[in-house]
């Protein structure tokens, strides 16, 4: 039974690919120009200025936002976790390759774990806009900090692992 889906789903491998690598493209640089160019200003001038009635509304605006940004993410990374086994079961490949075993090691022990964190933080006990709306300033002030500092260590490892990835997969050079 499994080899004649397999088989029935040889032909569109292609489209398969297609559909994985601009889910991973989505995924890594979706939110990277948001990061870049409104996230890291707006709180490098809420550091220099913690007190400042304005500056404290633009980092909550900036931060809600960022959890509404992430979505296009969000979606993407399911589609990636689907695709890629799929392409990894109709393509025959095994982990003997060392160029696969290297990205599905990133992918399985550096990029799901941020995900699962960062799914948490933007829809579940994390979400900036839900705790703003219940009124609860000490647990969003505390949230807010917490989710910048994650974001401060998570989007490095993203954006060069996220790269080594793309790599990997498109050249095959191990």
């Amino acid at each position: 039974m499994l080899e004649a889906v397999r088989d029935w789903l040889a032909p569109g491998y292609l489209y398969i690919k297609a559909v994985h690598l601009f889910a991973v493209m989505a995924w890594i640089w979706s939110a990277a120009a948001a990061f870049a160019y409104i996230l890291v200003p707006v709180f490098k001038a809420w550091r220099r200025n913690p007190t400042d009635p304005e500056v404290i509304e633009l980092r909550n605006w900036a931060i809600e936002r960022w959890d509404q940004i992430v979505d296009y993410e969000h979606i993407a990374f399911p589609v990636v976790l689907v695709s890629g086994p799929l392409l990894y079961w109709v393509a025959g490949w095994n982990t003997a390759s060392a160029w696969l075993a290297l990205k599905l090691l990133i992918v399985v022990g550096i990029f799901l774990p941020i995900e699962i964190i960062d799914y948490y933080v933007s829809y579940f006990g994390g979400n900036k806009r839900r705790l703003r709306l219940r009124g609860d300033r000490l647990a969003f002030e505390r949230t807010v900090q917490w989710h910048w500092l994650f974001l401060l260590l998570t989007a490095p490892i993203i954006m060069v692992f996220g790269t080594l990835v793309v790599f990997l997969a498109v050249v095959k050079p191990l």
